[in-house]
């Protein structure tokens, strides 16, 4: 009886469309929570260092002297933690898929946050 189940199943994949579509032909499916890939903005972060240590597959590397922040993009599992973490929102997740390469490389981007000085305090007299 497992035959006719066999059976029931390939002339169903005649008679209808296939369940999955010929990805590189035809564009995926895109929604607004698909994860794409990881956005860096250097401008708002402040080398904090939470992204760095939230990924689990330790695919970014902060560099606080060089102001530097890179990202290898092949250790990345899009997993969304280090958007999570960020405090200052410098990080964000992309809907678009990266184009496939086939030469391992590390995207570097500067960090051009300063840290604003702080005020200096007003000495009052005691009375």
């Amino acid at each position: 009886m497992v035959f006719f189940e066999m059976v029931k199943t390939a002339l169903k994949t005649v008679i209808h469309r296939p369940a999955t579509i010929l990805y590189p032909a035809q564009a995926a499916k895109k929604t607004p929570i698909s994860r794409g890939h990881v956005v860096f903005d250097g401008s708002k972060c402040i080398s904090c260092s939470l992204c760095q240590r939230k990924c689990p597959s330790q695919a970014i590397v902060l560099d606080k002297e060089a102001k530097s922040w890179q990202i290898d993009r092949f250790r990345c599992v899009v997993c969304n933690s280090c958007v999570d973490t960020c405090p200052t929102k410098c990080l964000s997740m992309d809907t678009q898929y990266t184009a496939p390469v086939s030469v391992r490389g590390v995207e570097v981007f500067t960090i051009t946050y300063v840290k604003p000085p702080k005020p200096e305090k007003k000495d009052e007299p005691k009375q």
